[in-house]
């Protein structure tokens, strides 16, 4: 449930972005994916056109209608923010990152994480059970 604290938060993130409600095209559609006879009844999910930078979102996160027009208002603020600051926001530094994880270790890379674990190896099989030599 979206509080009355976080519309109003969200309307001053949509003023200092200079968004105005007057350049939002807002429509009420039906939903996709599953939820069978409820789905296919209610128009609950929320399709947002912003005219100036042309950004179309739609979504139906929740099953009220009030709540998916908060989450399609905080996405597109999420999305011309991220076109304003570019390589600054956080969603392009998130991709940055996988890209980062998703890249091919070096050679010297390998050899080292190699190498460490089979120091820690050696370190585990050295905590065997004492043994009493009696």
């Amino acid at each position: 449930m979206v509080t009355p604290e976080k519309t109003e938060k969200l309307q001053t993130w949509m003023a200092q972005l200079g968004l105005r409600e007057e350049d939002l095209e807002e429509h009420f559609i039906r939903g996709s994916g599953k939820g069978g006879q409820k789905i296919n009844k209610t128009s609950s999910c929320v399709q947002l056109v912003h005219a100036p930078t042309g950004i179309e979102i739609r979504c139906q996160k929740t099953r009220s209608q009030a709540d998916n027009r908060y989450w399609a208002r905080r996405e597109l603020c999420e999305r011309v923010e991220g076109l304003r600051l570019g390589e600054q926001s956080a969603r392009r530094q998130a991709i940055e990152k996988i890209r980062r994880q998703k890249r091919r270790r070096s050679r010297r890379a390998k050899a080292r994480m190699l190498e460490d674990k089979t120091k820690q190896g050696a370190k585990k099989r050295a905590r065997g059970p004492v043994r009493s030599d009696e």
